[in-house]
């Protein structure tokens, strides 16, 4: 089993709050793992240990075979949702992916279109980001992640403020992506979702990751 991303007893803490318990886990690369958990539980903390956003107070974060916070500040080839995505209101949504482009300079203004398109946007609309429901705010948070096509997607709670046909959708994107040996990690409240989409599904309750599939 080739690991894509390794948990070795790691623990964080917030004041005298242990919010990660010494969690011990292996992601496997190129499937789709699920995570289960009530909001507090712990998922957003482990999440932005793994994507390089938070150190452990002790253990240790293997992401592509690197440490973060001693091989790479950040993984190599991530990309994610973390809590709400924030984009500026004043921009529309292609400008506002040109602008996070324009970091590292992977993508062309076509990719960018074309991973608006995929998860069921109008790359061309000159609807400002403000003006966007929930739904679409999601959606466009989604096509950021995919856009440089990395080979990790941390996704947490994607699924917010979708209807069940968007659900949909983007479980089929997920899927594909899988297909191409991508590694999918991604949080979600439904488990019925999670069960048909999922190679693997642990519960985080309490700081303590327990694989349940």
């Amino acid at each position: 089993m080739k690991a894509a991303v390794r948990l070795i007893k790691v623990t964080k803490s917030f004041q005298k709050e242990r919010v990660l318990k010494g969690i011990t886990h292996s992601f496997e690369a190129g499937k789709i793992h699920g995570i289960m958990g009530f909001n507090g539980s712990g998922k957003t903390v482990m999440f932005k240990c793994i994507c390089g956003f938070m150190i452990p107070d002790k253990g240790r974060v293997i992401v592509q075979a690197r440490q973060i916070g001693k091989d790479t500040d950040f993984p190599p080839s991530v990309g994610m949702i973390i809590e709400s995505p924030g984009f500026l209101p004043h921009l529309t949504g292609f400008a506002n992916l040109k602008r996070l482009a324009a970091i590292k300079r992977l993508v062309s203004d076509e990719q960018i279109r074309e991973s608006i398109a995929r998860v069921g946007l109008d790359p061309f609309s000159k609807k400002k980001v403000g003006q966007y429901s929930l739904g679409m705010r999601e959606r466009l948070g989604i096509a950021q992640a995919i856009m440089e096509d990395p080979k990790l997607l941390v996704l947490d709670e994607p699924f917010n403020g979708l209807d069940k046909r968007g659900a949909r959708e983007v479980c089929d994107l997920l899927e594909e992506l899988r297909g191409r040996g991508r590694t999918v990690l991604v949080a979600a409240h439904n488990m019925q979702e999670m069960e048909s989409l999922c190679d693997t599904i642990c519960e985080m309750d309490a700081g303590v990751l327990t694989q349940v599939k």
